[in-house]
């Protein structure tokens, strides 16, 4: 639906949703004091003013409260999500009520997902914020003219910041962008915590199944993988972990899970997590060695790590099993499942990671944003980590928001430590 506003122009599902979405965001915001803070310091420096601001996030509640975070600061908002499915139409509304630009809705076609994200790319932004990288390589491979006009940007996920390093290898990146994700205060929790908990929420309430006795297959042990499998550890499953990389296999042994190839897992799972953000994870081979009932879900960023085109292809039967649950007859008479059409499970059947951790991450984000709009004369690499003081401040506020406070090294300490006072 277009509409028109005296300050917006959107595309959304339902403008009369808004009051639902407001309590949601609501309800994040009283959960996220970090955010609240950045928001009054945004409210009086306005860091963003006269900024277009163009991102591309998974658009629920916790995201929609950074947006107003920084319209706080002065940008001008064009906001679209970065999933068919994890867009929440009654938070989108919720926006465009506040008077924000919005191009999303849930449950998008590929033709309406790609014209969303051009929308936000016409509005010609200054600075953008990604989620997996949509929005950089589409400004850079269909939009040259508008690179000049951009001061650089914030990519949170670790698929998006491959791509970026794609493309810093091959010349192609032609602005500034900080690697979120790398930051401490970014992947150590959003990434483990954040991703444990929202990916068996999602499973959970999509599935109405136990996990407790169960065999938990989890591919790829990174921050993410990690996270997963120690959910499903705590909820009481027995945890498989496949792996490419021995140095994380062998973590994972040490962290007291199973180790083996994925077409061996594959004979004995009950559940199936796949967090590598590779491509074709679990394919033909693996999909005929799984037993009957087998439950498959995926929670990287795109959905290619379970090979869902070959599996349509391999299924003799295809059939809606539950809500956000297809059931895939094989042609040997079994039939597995899949959750949410192989995409990113915690969004696509959830509401994504808690309010306080996204509380971190997206103070990150903010905080990024700002440093690299007022570094911008000196930053010369395409390619930022995030600043260790940025990383620092937002685990100062965090600890402040938990009411707790932590030692610091007196003068003769750091005499013995760095050989001066001065660190």
């Amino acid at each position: 639906m277009m509409m028109d506003t005296t300050h917006t122009v959107s595309e959304i599902r339902n403008p009369d949703l808004w009051e639902s979405g407001e309590r949601k965001i609501r309800w994040v915001k009283g959960n996220m004091p970090l955010l609240r803070s950045i928001e009054e310091d945004f409210a009086a420096t306005k860091p963003f003013a006269g900024k277009r601001i163009a991102l591309s996030i998974h658009l629920e509640a916790k995201t929609a409260y950074l947006c107003r975070v920084l319209a706080a600061g002065g940008a001008e908002m064009y906001i679209t999500g970065s999933n068919p499915l994890s867009t929440q139409d009654d938070v989108a509304a919720a926006l465009v009520h506040g008077g924000l630009n919005v191009f999303a809705w849930h449950g998008t076609t590929p033709e309406e997902y790609e014209a969303h994200t051009r929308k936000v790319i016409e509005a010609k932004p200054h600075f953008i914020i990604d989620d997996g990288g949509d929005l950089v390589t589409l400004i850079h491979e269909e939009y040259p003219e508008l690179l000049p006009n951009v001061i650089g940007g914030c990519e949170e996920t670790t698929t998006g910041i491959l791509r970026l390093k794609a493309m810093a290898a091959a010349g192609t990146l032609k602005f500034p962008m900080m690697l979120v994700n790398d930051a401490d205060c970014k992947h150590l929790f959003d990434n483990r915590y954040g991703t444990g908990q929202s990916v068996w929420d999602g499973i959970n309430r999509t599935t109405n199944l136990i996990v407790a006795g169960k065999t938990v297959v989890i591919a790829g042990y990174g921050w993410c993988g990690k996270g997963a499998a120690m959910r499903a550890k705590g909820l009481g499953a027995k945890v498989i972990v496949t792996e490419i990389d021995p140095v994380k296999a062998i973590e994972a042994v040490m962290d007291g899970f199973t180790v083996m190839k994925m077409e061996e897992a594959a004979k004995i799972g009950d559940f199936f997590v796949t967090v590598t953000g590779c491509n074709h994870v679990i394919t033909e081979k693996s999909f005929l060695n799984m037993h009957e009932g087998a439950i498959l879900c995926n929670a990287g960023h795109f959905d290619v790590e379970v090979d869902m085109a070959g599996l349509r292809e391999l299924a003799v039967e295809s059939f809606e099993a539950r809500n956000n649950i297809m059931g895939y007859k094989l042609p040997n008479g079994v039939t597995i499942y899949v959750i949410a059409e192989g995409r990113l499970v915690n969004l696509a059947a959830g509401d994504g990671h808690p309010a306080e951790i996204m509380d971190m991450s997206f103070a990150i984000q903010a905080l990024s944003a700002q440093w690299l709009i007022q570094n911008r004369d000196s930053v010369s690499s395409v390619l930022n980590n995030v600043p260790r003081e940025v990383d620092e401040a937002v685990a100062w506020r965090k600890l402040n928001s938990m009411g707790l406070q932590i030692d610091t090294l007196t003068q003769e300490q750091r005499v013995y430590l760095y050989g001066s006072a001065e660190e």
